[in-house]
């Protein structure tokens, strides 16, 4: 089994708050910032394909959506949406967990870890 893997931005609080409750429970883990290591166009697709879809992978209350011209709201093909993630990495609800098993969960709370995570 491999290690769980956090893909996120550095400076976001909830990035910061899922990795200190791992940290605290002793879940040994990496983090991927991926502004700074953009993650591959068919790594997204698997992404989008374990979480119901881009519609659900792409956090489409935050101000980086809300800031999008309107004519980009509305991408056609998992082509249009890898390239407007590319583009805009903030865009991915964060953070992306990706267990050992390959299993992918979006975001952070204290009951969806806790569940995640028990031993």
């Amino acid at each position: 089994m491999t290690m769980t893997t956090l893909y996120g931005l550095t400076k976001c609080s909830t990035c910061q708050k899922a990795q200190t409750w791992l940290q605290r429970h002793g879940v040994e883990h990496a983090f991927v910032d991926y502004r700074d290591h953009p993650v591959a166009p068919a790594v997204l697709k698997q992404w989008a394909a374990a979480v119901g879809g881009f519609e659900k992978l792409v956090n489409r209350t935050g101000m980086t959506w809300r800031n999008l011209p309107d004519g980009r709201k509305q991408p056609g093909s998992d082509a249009e949406w890898t390239l407007l993630i590319r583009e805009y990495p903030a865009l991915v609800r964060r953070p992306v967990v990706v267990g050992g098993d390959g299993a992918v969960s979006l975001g952070f709370s204290d009951a969806l870890f806790k569940r995640l995570f028990a031993k």
